[in-house]
């Protein structure tokens, strides 16, 4: 136990006076991401030393992701909550730029299909969509939700231990919004936890966070489909996303 307190211990340092870049959007199927974000800006991250920016979508116009590019510049992290949104091609060059340097990202709920187009849907030639995203970087896929079953339960995987639990109840996590259809995962991706549907579902459990890296710099990964505002509520949950900024920002 103590070894592991002083892992975490050692994480939360590295991840003091960190630069972080929140990537979201208004959109009435974003989980009230703007405000989530905000509050745990300003009531978990600033507290800590952090420095905050953020970038919400749609401003001045649709996809558009005004200071992003200038954010990223310095940012040592990217929190991704965001959907089906593509940024014009400048932003979305400074995205993959920050992970083509080994700079890690963050994703929530509906990162799983941030630059992603509905089928059939037309993208303006201004803008650039990167529907791979979700396979190349997240290490998941996007393949439907369940909707039966609710709440599900949370669980973790036998064998799994990590600091990235430290100090979370995973008995206390519920699942009250649709639980994402992810797998297969990467073979690099490792689950940490997994989200299991009450009788009645036709889903399998399915993999609600997992860790993996990213390109030729390593990128550290992290990735949740908890997120929406009744798991923003859960102490818990809000502990398993600082414990992931620490661990995404350990070099």
């Amino acid at each position: 136990m103590k070894s592991i307190l002083l892992c975490f211990a050692l994480l939360t340092c590295a991840a003091s006076a960190a630069n972080i870049v929140i990537m979201t959007v208004e959109d009435p199927n974003n989980y009230e991401a703007p405000r989530t974000m905000r509050e745990f800006a300003e009531k978990e991250l600033r507290p800590l030393g952090h420095h905050v920016t953020i970038i919400d979508g749609d401003k001045p116009q649709m996809h558009h992701f005004t200071g992003l590019v200038e954010a990223l510049k310095d940012a040592d992290l990217l929190v991704l909550f965001s959907r089906r949104r593509f940024p014009p091609k400048e932003q979305m060059a400074a995205i993959r730029a920050h992970l083509a340097a080994g700079k890690p990202l963050l994703g929530i709920r509906t990162a799983n299909h941030a630059f992603l187009p509905k089928p059939n849907e037309v993208v303006d030639a201004s803008l650039a969509p990167w529907p791979e995203f979700t396979h190349e970087v997240l290490g998941g896929e996007n393949t439907g939700y369940e909707t039966k079953g609710l709440p599900y339960s949370v669980s973790v995987p036998d064998g799994v231990k990590t600091p990235l639990l430290e100090g979370v109840n995973v008995a206390n996590i519920r699942g009250y919004q649709s639980m994402y259809k992810v797998l297969p995962l990467a073979a690099d991706a490792t689950p940490i936890l997994i989200g299991t549907a009450q009788a009645g579902a036709n889903t399998s459990p399915q993999p609600v966070a997992w860790t993996r890296t990213y390109g030729s710099g390593k990128a550290r990964i992290f990735y949740t489909s908890l997120g929406a505002p009744e798991d923003m509520r859960s102490a818990d949950v809000r502990r398993l996303l600082l414990n992931a900024v620490a661990w995404t920002l350990q070099k």
